[in-house]
């Protein structure tokens, strides 16, 4: 069925977390050229098994979406709360979240109102990152529409893919975090965190839950937890949660055809097609439980109808996590975009744990000139 074993112990800490977030870009690039294409289509210009090797899209080879795009900001978002936090200023991570998104906003050129004052950091000045790469628009519509940055609950009833496909770097963040927690409470911080992000720009249970979700497995996996475990704390909290049915019965339609069929082209179009956050995060779970390797869980997970690099970066970051650095294809990393402002906010999430100044300044103050909090 799958490769069950638990997590791969990374020789530095920071090799986990690279190779989840670099995981995830690659799975975003690699399906980024068939987005739009269907399996049909997929298999006779590339190949029956599939599209293989990064091909262009967007005016160049290994370019990531706005799936990728919207990770990152994630990620500054919690950081500099995470900022806030180590220099003793009040913070409150929604917030710091809109605020985030409304950068990435800035990058798609809206302006906006709520941007005055916010344009800061070192991801707003990455050239790569202004790139428009179809960019989800209730994400557009939603942040078009915020009024203060403390409204962070959507007023739409969108359960779109743009909410999981960005929420990653909340696991990671968790993560990293001292484990004074048992994994039931930190699985439920996970929950609660990426539903938070989810719903500054989706306002249905599922585009929330479905990221709570995703968020949780990734902290599982990056606290070494087996695969099946992490399954299980996650559909256990997800149960708990109201309004969980739609991806409660994804998820678990997800597990069974792991179990009962192993990976096949027929089963995974049961799944969906992965526009709407349950079916993309089913579809990357599956991939990733029925993977023998991370490159062919990636190369499953682009190749089928629908949003190919949502559910190729799903898989991305799970198989990542699980597999750790050495299982990523150097060609792909080799091409792919914004590597190096990846691999920096990697290392950021798995050490902002040193930031505290009881642990030391020196981090702290290199953390400050890329996540300022003025």
């Amino acid at each position: 069925m799958r490769n069950p074993s638990a997590p791969n112990p990374a020789r530095d800490p920071r090799d986990r977390f690279r190779a989840c977030l670099l995981g995830g870009a690659v799975g975003d690039a690699l399906g980024a050229p068939v987005e739009f294409q269907n399996y049909d289509r997929i298999v006779a210009t590339y190949g029956r098994d599939g599209i293989r090797e990064m091909a262009p899209a967007y005016g160049r080879r290994g370019a990531v979406t706005d799936d990728t795009q919207m990770a990152l900001f994630t990620a500054e978002g919690l950081l500099r709360a995470h900022a806030r936090d180590c220099v003793g200023q009040p913070c409150h991570r929604p917030r710091e979240l809109a605020a985030a998104y409304q950068r990435w906003l800035h990058t798609q050129g809206v302006s906006h109102p709520l941007q005055h004052g916010i344009l800061d950091g070192w991801l707003v000045t990455v050239p790569a990152l202004f790139a428009r790469r179809a960019p989800g628009n209730t994400c557009l519509t939603a942040l078009g529409q915020m009024r203060t940055l403390d409204e962070v609950v959507a007023t739409n009833d969108s359960k779109g893919c743009g909410g999981v496909m960005r929420v990653a770097p909340v696991g990671m963040y968790l993560a990293a975090q001292p484990a004074s927690d048992n994994l039931d409470t930190a699985v439920a911080r996970a929950f609660a965190l990426g539903c938070d992000a989810a719903a500054v720009t989706h306002g249905h249970p599922a585009g929330q839950l479905a990221a709570g979700a995703f968020a949780a497995l990734v902290l599982c996996l990056l606290r070494d937890q087996p695969f099946e475990r992490a399954i299980d704390a996650t559909l256990t909290r997800l149960q708990q949660l109201p309004g969980h049915e739609e991806t409660l019965a994804a998820l678990e339609a997800a597990t069974n055809l792991a179990t009962t069929e192993g990976f096949t082209h027929e089963a995974l179009r049961v799944l969906g097609e992965g526009w709407i956050a349950e079916e993309a995060l089913a579809i990357g779970l599956y991939c990733a439980l029925t993977a023998p390797d991370f490159e062919r869980g990636i190369i499953r997970a682009v190749t089928h109808d629908g949003d190919s690099d949502s559910t190729g970066l799903i898989a991305g970051h799970l198989l990542g996590a699980i597999h750790g650095p050495d299982s990523l294809p150097e060609r792909w990393l080799t091409a792919l975009e914004l590597r190096q402002e990846l691999e920096q906010v990697a290392d950021d999430l798995s050490q902002c744990g040193q930031w505290f100044p009881t642990s030391g300044r020196g981090a702290l103050a290199a953390a400050l000139t890329r996540y300022p909090v003025a």
